[in-house]
């Protein structure tokens, strides 16, 4: 029984396909329509995972959409009338998109699925809706490897719910507890991206990245003014500093005045203020999500804890919980954000709706969250040839070699194989890679690859049967996905000099860290992945290379795109990106490309503009 899950019509609109409870394909619209965090609905998404599978829609039993927009609208109406006649202005924006399509949604989605698989609206399959946070619980505990656990949701905002607790044990979700809109952990922290001038929804993670280089200098002002925060991690938002319930903004005068400025412009310069602005907020998510871990073990206890919602992003913090929590281990779902609600969704209806078994194997059943797509040899040769490009198609027993050499030359390399990962985070599927040893690396990709800005770490990919060797983490815990920061080991850091310690905010960055420098932040951590032999033999094969060379099984990972674009798809996607970047070397599967030899294109920089800068 094939049942496909919808998430759309807020951000990073997505489709997945489970066949009896075993998850066959995921993925994002923005891979396809090459706009990040695209919304609408996901046609292409959908039409891959109909595609890939062989079936058609008409095979589907049912269509489950990741939330309620009847409850949602309700919520919103609810608001508007508790703070009229404030937040007129953005009620008249709103109300014109809700009255012409997200109220009658329903219609919607059945004249959508209808165009989409060439059938009548008689003929669709049953249409289901789950709530936003069943979805996000549902995506953390079914997938998870425990037959029993609690299950921890955060986000900015579903229908009502902005924090929710479930216990999930066998083919059940049952809610416990949850805070409701206004008070948001997520809209906290997304007020706290757009004072800083990132964009809310995509630019979250710059401010965790942000934080290391600050001091938290306004603790005092968020807990004191913002956040009432009880010991059990309940709590409370002042509104009166806030703009998001009825305006167009995230914060208002009161927040701006309380914090000394307005917030920063985008794109203008990053100064000691933000810096420290984005340490305190941190600060306080962690201590909110340690507080609330806390509690939910005591209530419930249980040994083991699943992670969904936006928030659950948060590598820093959940590296937190693994370390200071208690809990025996955590498992946090790799598309936690509403990408992932789809998922969730088609699995809610499975076990839940359907009231099908399930059975925990010890191991979650994301398949390393390679759901994607995939392209054959014959595929690429074929686009390859196409537009002239100049290649050689070599076994792995010589491209892993030859990658080894290339690597250890402080080339960059964009690595193109296997299944594409489903989520914000390339995991060796759709990668840029290079030798974390080199001091110039990570200067290298984040303004010459990625273009982006200079303060932004990058992740290691490191074998997972060595990586408690390099790293602070336990040699049976795992971090496959990217969604937790480990410290690197005190037998590889550099200790810094006593005139280096009296550096502030971003004068740090050029001082290296460790033997890694490309992937050790300012406080000597990394957002580790963990690569398994099981799930991606390939990349796990060219890290076994380059250790067995190096004596090192780490490499840059990051996701295979430039600033604003969605990660690459598809070889075209791929290949533009090389060619537009000054990346080194290109791997299509078993195709190895050198950029020198390529043909000769004009220079043309007009791409950037495509890309809405995040």
């Amino acid at each position: 029984m094939y049942i496909l899950g919808i998430s759309a019509y807020y951000h990073d609109s997505a489709a997945a396909l489970v066949a009896d409870g075993d998850i066959l394909t995921a993925v994002q619209e923005e891979r396809f329509s090459r706009k990040k965090h695209d919304a609408r609905f996901p046609v292409n998404a959908v039409a891959y995972c109909l595609q890939e599978n062989k079936i058609r829609l008409t095979d589907v039993d049912s269509v489950v959409f990741y939330d309620k927009p009847l409850v949602k609208f309700e919520r919103l109406l609810e608001t508007y009338l508790s703070y009229a006649p404030k937040g007129f202005r953005s009620f008249l924006a709103a109300m014109p998109i809700w009255l012409k399509e997200k109220l009658f949604l329903k219609t919607t989605l059945r004249r959508e699925l209808a165009r989409l698989g060439d059938c009548t609206i008689p003929e669709l399959p049953q249409l289901l809706f789950a709530e936003h946070h069943q979805s996000h619980a549902a995506s953390a505990f079914f997938p998870s490897p425990y037959e029993k656990a609690s299950v921890l949701c955060l986000d900015g905002v579903g229908e009502w719910a902005t924090t929710s607790v479930w216990l999930g044990e066998g083919n059940r979700l049952t809610p416990q507890w949850e805070i409701d809109f206004p008070h948001s952990l997520g809209l906290l922290y997304s007020a706290f991206t757009y004072y800083t001038g990132f964009k809310v929804n995509s630019g979250e993670y710059k401010l965790m990245g942000l934080a290391p280089y600050g001091e938290p200098k306004y603790l005092a002002l968020i807990y004191d003014h913002l956040l009432d925060l009880k010991e059990d991690g309940t709590f409370r938002l002042d509104m009166s500093y806030f703009n998001y319930t009825t305006g167009l903004t995230m914060t208002n005068a009161r927040f701006h005045g309380l914090f000394g400025g307005p917030p920063r412009k985008p794109e203008s310069e990053l100064t000691q203020r933000e810096m420290d602005i984005a340490r305190s907020i941190q600060i306080v998510t962690e201590d909110v999500v340690l507080r609330l871990a806390r509690t939910i073990q005591k209530e419930q206890d249980t040994e083991y804890l699943c992670l969904a919602g936006g928030v659950a992003l948060n590598c820093v913090a959940n590296g937190r919980i693994l370390r200071e929590g208690p809990f025996r281990d955590i498992w946090i779902q790799p598309a936690a954000g509403d990408a992932g609600g789809a998922l969730g969704a088609a699995l809610a209806a499975w076990h839940e709706y359907k009231d099908m078994p399930r059975k925990a194997s010890g191991h979650d059943v994301m398949r390393g969250s390679y759901l994607g797509t995939k392209y054959s040899d014959d595929s690429i040769a074929s686009y390859l040839d196409s537009i002239d490009a100049r290649y050689e198609y070599l076994e792995d027993d010589s491209l892993m070699p030859r990658l080894v050499g290339v690597l250890e030359d402080g080339k960059v390399v964009g690595w193109f194989q296997g299944r594409m990962e489903f989520g914000p985070r390339a995991l060796g599927g759709r990668s840029i890679i290079g030798d974390p040893r080199n001091r110039k690396m990570q200067s290298v990709m984040n303004l010459k690859i990625k273009y982006r800005e200079s303060f932004r770490p990058f992740a290691p990919a490191v074998l997972a049967e060595r990586a408690d060797d390099w790293f602070e983490i336990d040699e049976k815990q795992k971090s496959p996905y990217m969604l937790l920061v480990a410290l690197v080991k005190s037998e590889h850091r550099i200790p810094m000099t006593e005139e280096q310690q009296k550096l502030f905010g971003i004068e740090k960055l050029n001082v290296p860290r460790s033997n890694l420098p490309a992937i050790t932040h300012v406080d000597y951590s990394a957002r580790l992945q963990t690569i398994h032999k099981e799930t991606n033999p390939r990349f796990h094969g060219l890290l076994t290379a380059f250790d067995k060379q190096t004596g090192c099984p780490v490499l840059v990972n990051t996701s295979f795109n430039v600033r604003g674009e969605p990660i690459v798809e598809s070889p075209e996607d791929a290949y533009r990106c090389f060619m537009r970047t000054e990346m080194d070397y290109l791997v299509l599967e078993n195709y190895l490309l050198k950029k020198e030899d390529q043909p000769k294109r004009e220079q043309d920089d007009s791409w950037m503009k495509e890309f809405e800068l995040d």
